[in-house]
Order: structure tokens, then C-alpha cells, then sequence
């Protein structure tokens, strides 16, 4: 513990050593020049400057009139656009020394992605972006932060998330009749925020402004427009849109409630160590279907790594699959060259998949297939494979999918609560230090 502080004491030391030779070097107010940006935020041992904070401003401006989303006086914007950015920033510095990245062919695998959900090509997605105002490299370099911030989460803490048969037993004896009837509801969320260590004379200023906000919300103000003005939350230039949540996944916070609120309800302020917490129930979604079409599919997949690129990966599976369509057999190919250990051994075979078992660039890729039809070589966040669909089936999965969506139902609802403790750490562990009144816009 006494190392951890010195470490920090140190981190800190060089990070204002920074911050006073980078002051120096900049001129007073009353000289800036535009050769100079002014630094409005210091992040460890790195800047935010102002230019980024105007650029990323004007990013989110187009977003949220899109979304309908009331754009919140220009000041309180900068501030909400400025805190998303420095947590960005300690993300991003964290995956640097983990050594996370995204690759181009990752990044524009995501930007087509990104392009076909709005039913337009990459060329098209540029063209619609520079017309709005938004410039396509800004968009780009965004998603591929977006990327390796996912990546790092993931790593850092998603896959140390944890769930056993037991929790999901009592998830299902508790909750299972209430996942029938309500199997999904969208949240709008506002927080007034309180210091860690706060004092019950900050909690009782806080208390009485979140009752303060309740009062107006149920007085008629529109709940997207309060969000994005009043909340302290990181969705309040979504207007404090959450999403979809399946019930199991509701925050553990307003788990209850999600069950009882009606649709448009303001809840009462919520507390938690964050501080005081307003819910809107947005809408809610009833039961679906039981029976699930699953498919019983086998593939070869090829990594890419520093011996073997891209096009070396799709070049062998382009050979494998013509050897495949020739007449050789899948399951002896899939054991001499998969580097899928587990699946290679059993002949490629991946068994029965049901809808949302593999990643969605498999599924959508597996989708287009006929039984015994083999996939041309595509790829996704584990490599480059092939696919060929064996068959397919409607199968009654009631017990197995309702235990599948309780296991993801309480991963997705730890990771939820674990994420942002561990933003929370890493930020407090940073140096930052906030300029916005010392910066020129």
C-alpha cells in the first residue's frame, strides 16, 4: 500500500512537472497565437487541448440532434464532452500499456459493419457523415478508439466476471415468471453526483436537488433536455438514454422497480455511493417466442499474428475451400489446419449454435448458408475462417435458453456495476487536473 502511494506521489510529481514546463512554454491569454492550443485538460502525463474538445464537440452535436436529443447550454456541454474525453484518454493510456490495439483490418471491418446497419456502403457512410458536418477521419479515428476502449474492458474486466450454476438458480427462482411477462425495458437515467468521501451536509444538497429535478420531471419537463443540461451521468448527451436492458440485466439499482414501474414513470431519487440516481421506465417489451431455429455448423479458422498476415490467412482458406467444394473432406482439412485446438480435434464441429452463441460476424456470415454450403473466408475479432452449415433445426429450448439468459443476464448486469468502478478507479488513480477556465474557444 505504502509502495502504491509512493508510485502515485511520484506519478503525480511528473505529471505536474509537465503541466508547469508545457505553462511555461505557452504564452499568457494576451499573446496566444494560433500556432498554440490552449490545454484544457491534463491527463497523467498527457494534454486534452482545445481543439480536441471543439472537434469532439462538434462530433456530438450532429448525434444528438439526430437522436432528438435537446443539446444543453454550450458551457454544460463542454463540460459533459471534456469528462467523456478524459476518461477516453486514461482508457486509452491504460490499453497502451496492456498493449491493446485495433488493427486497420479490424477497424474497417467495423466501419462497414457500422455502414450496412444503416443500409448504406462505406462509401456512402463517408458522404453522409461530411454532409452532416461530421468529418469521416475524425469518425474514424473515434471508432477505433471505441475499439480498443471495448477491448480493453473486455480484457480488463468482462472476462474476469464470473457465474455459477448456483446464481443462476436463484436468478430463476426469483426472477424467471417475471422474465416471461416483461422481457425487456428501456431506461433513461439523470444522476446528481456526490464526492466519494462526502459530507452529509453535500449529500443533503445533492438529495435536495435530485427531489428538486423529480418534481419538475413530473411536472411535465422533458426528461431528455433535464439529462442533458442537469445529470452527472456518462449517457447525458444521450439524454440519459441507458438502452434496452433484458430484465435480468436491469442494474441491480432499479431491478425492482423494473418490474413494477409503468411505462413513462419517473422513479423517486435512488441512492448509491455515486450518488442520487432518477430512472425513467422509456418503454417496455413483452414475452417472445420459445422455439429458436439453431444451426449445426463446423468451420476452420486461421489467426493472424506476426508470421501470418491478413492475406495470407485468406489465401489458405480460399485454398482450403476449394478443396472442400472439390470433393475433400471437412473434418479431416479442419484437423490438419484449424488453429481452433478445441474444434479442430472434433473435426471443425461447433455443434448446435442458437441465435447470439458466436459473435455476430460468424452468425450473419453462418446465416447465409444453405445446409452443406461452405462460406468464402471472412473475418472476426478471433481471425479468418471458413464455415459450412451441416443443418438446421427448430428446437423447443425453453429450459436451456432461459438458463443461457439468466447466465447473461447476471454477467451483463455485473459488468455494468463492474465497469464503472473500474473507471472510477482509474481515474482516481490519474493525475487530471481541468483548465476550461484558463482555455481560449
Amino acid at each position: 500500500m505504502a509502495t502504491n502511494r509512493i508510485d502515485r506521489a511520484r506519478r503525480w510529481t511528473w505529471a505536474a512537472a509537465v503541466a508547469a514546463l508545457l505553462a511555461w512554454l505557452l504564452p499568457s491569454p494576451a499573446m496566444a497565437t494560433t500556432e498554440l492550443d490552449s490545454i484544457v485538460a491534463i491527463v497523467n502525463d498527457d494534454v486534452i487541448v482545445a481543439s480536441e474538445l471543439r472537434n469532439e464537440v462538434d462530433m456530438v452535436l450532429p448525434q444528438m440532434r439526430e437522436r432528438g436529443t435537446p443539446v444543453p447550454p454550450r458551457d454544460t456541454l463542454r463540460e459533459q464532452v471534456l469528462d467523456r474525453l478524459i476518461l477516453q484518454r486514461l482508457q486509452l493510456q491504460r490499453a497502451a500499456e496492456v498493449g491493446i490495439e485495433a488493427d486497420d483490418a479490424i477497424l474497417r471491418q467495423a466501419l462497414t459493419s457500422i455502414a450496412a446497419r444503416n443500409g448504406l456502403t462505406l462509401g456512402e457512410l463517408r458522404q453522409t457523415l461530411e454532409a452532416s458536418g461530421v468529418a469521416f477521419e475524425q469518425f474514424r479515428e473515434d471508432t477505433r478508439q471505441q475499439l480498443i476502449t471495448s477491448r480493453l474492458q473486455t480484457q480488463e474486466v468482462i472476462n474476469n466476471i464470473q457465474v455459477t450454476e448456483q446464481e443462476v438458480d436463484r436468478f430463476l427462482e426469483k426472477e424467471a415468471s417475471r422474465l416471461i411477462e416483461r422481457t425487456a425495458v428501456r431506461l433513461q437515467h439523470i444522476l446528481v453526483a456526490t464526492p466519494e468521501s462526502a459530507s452529509d451536509e453535500e449529500v443533503e444538497v445533492a438529495r435536495r436537488r435530485a427531489a428538486s429535478l423529480v418534481a419538475k420531471l413530473r411536472g411535465g419537463a422533458d426528461f431528455a433536455r433535464v439529462a442533458a443540461a442537469d445529470s452527472d451521468g456518462r449517457q447525458a448527451l444521450e439524454g440519459g438514454d441507458l438502452g434496452w436492458f433484458d430484465m435480468g440485466a436491469v442494474p441491480s439499482l432499479v431491478s425492482e422497480l423494473a418490474f413494477t414501474m409503468n411505462k413513462g414513470e419517473i422513479s423517486d431519487p435512488l441512492r448509491s455511493p455515486s450518488g442520487f440516481h432518477i430512472i425513467r421506465l422509456a418503454d417496455i417489451r413483452g414475452a417472445g417466442p420459445t422455439v429458436v431455429t439453431q444451426t449445426h455448423a463446423r468451420h476452420i479458422l486461421i489467426r493472424t499474428n506476426e508470421l501470418v498476415a491478413a492475406e495470407d490467412a485468406q489465401r489458405r482458406l480460399d485454398q482450403l475451400r476449394m478443396r472442400i467444394l472439390g470433393g475433400e473432406d471437412f473434418a479431416v482439412l479442419a484437423q490438419a489446419h484449424s488453429d481452433d485446438t478445441g474444434s479442430a480435434l472434433q473435426g471443425g464441429d461447433l455443434g448446435w449454435l442458437a441465435p447470439g452463441d458466436t459473435v455476430p460476424e460468424f452468425e450473419g456470415e453462418m446465416a447465409k448458408l444453405a445446409p452443406q454450403g461452405v462460406s468464402r473466408p471472412f473475418q472476426t475479432p478471433f481471425g479468418w475462417h471458413i464455415v459450412q452449415v451441416i443443418e438446421r433445426r427448430d428446437q423447443d429450448t425453453t429450459d436451456e435458453v432461459m438458463r443461457n439468459k439468466a447466465r447473461q443476464a447476471i454477467r451483463e448486469r455485473k459488468a455494468n456495476e463492474e465497469i464503472d468502478l473500474w473507471l472510477r478507479r482509474l481515474r482516481a488513480e490519474a493525475y487530471i487536473e481541468v483548465r476550461l477556465d484558463e482555455a481560449e474557444f
